[in-house]
């Protein structure tokens, strides 16, 4: 029951944020290609081959050759290229804060049963603290950011490891304080009179309570997900732009994106 209502709000918390695709109830966006982003040039590839580069403010380079670009070329170059750069912050700051989400839910599941400043969520707590560290890491451009034509981050870290390594260490923080565990929950017996179905009954309004705190807290990053879906949506818009601007572009598509809007009641 307990390790069932800490993945669940450490996955709520998470997995969406972190998916490969952006998929909200607004939009859902394909990548057709690689791309990696360095401090000094955004390329994008497919099969392993360079399409084409931005390197600086403005030069493009397609099939390694330097694309002469007028003055409003250039322009629209520029802008595209700042779009992509200013939706990664702001990809790294819902993921981080997906993160610290999650350690909220783990520590009011963790008080909740074993009281405040309790082992096992300083350990959970101190855990996923490392993992956004990493996160932080993996999406800086300083150190140059990797997405794969399937739209994975890097040696997909935001796929079945993320999930499978909080998992782990929910199973590791639990094992290690078992004792501490098991009696919180002869005290929670005791609160209910040793009566099973009632016992049952108090952990299940737990788990609610719990998931419907992480819900709350999570409608913020939904519409943190939804902005970012709109800056998608923005570049898909400047990318049309350069392909009927730009012959040597004409026929490379890298972001397609479906904007469904708003459901209406």
């Amino acid at each position: 029951m307990m390790k069932k209502i800490l993945a669940g709000a450490l996955l709520l918390a998470s997995t969406p944020i972190l998916a490969h695709d952006v998929n909200t109830d607004s939009c859902d966006v394909d990548l057709n290609a690689g791309v990696k982003i360095t401090t000094n040039s955004i390329e994008f590839s497919k099969n392993g081959e360079s399409l084409y580069q931005i390197v600086g403010r403005d030069g493009l380079i397609v099939d390694g050759e330097a694309i002469m670009l007028s003055s409003s070329q250039a322009a629209l170059v520029q802008d595209y290229s700042n779009s992509i750069r200013a939706v990664v912050p702001e990809v790294k700051s819902i993921a981080i804060e997906g993160i610290a989400l999650a350690t909220e839910g783990v520590n009011l599941a963790f008080n909740e049963l074993l009281g405040e400043g309790n082992e096992v969520g300083a350990e959970l707590t101190h855990e996923l603290a490392n993992l956004s560290n990493e996160i932080d890491n993996r999406l800086s451009v300083e150190n140059g950011i990797e997405i794969g034509e399937d739209g994975v981050v890097g040696e997909d870290f935001f796929g079945e490891e993320f999930e499978q390594r909080i998992e782990e260490n929910i199973e590791r923080a639990i094992k290690n304080s078992m004792g501490s565990l098991l009696i919180a929950v002869g005290q929670e017996m005791m609160f209910s009179g040793g009566d099973m179905e009632a016992f049952e009954t108090r952990m299940e309004d737990f788990g609610q309570r719990i998931e419907h705190q992480m819900e709350t807290r999570g409608l913020a990053l939904e519409q943190k997900a939804d902005a970012i879906c709109e800056s998608i949506v923005a570049i898909d818009q400047l990318e049309t732009e350069l392909q009927n601007e730009i012959d040597a572009l004409s026929d490379i598509n890298i972001i397609e994106v479906s904007h469904h809007g708003k459901n209406k009641a």
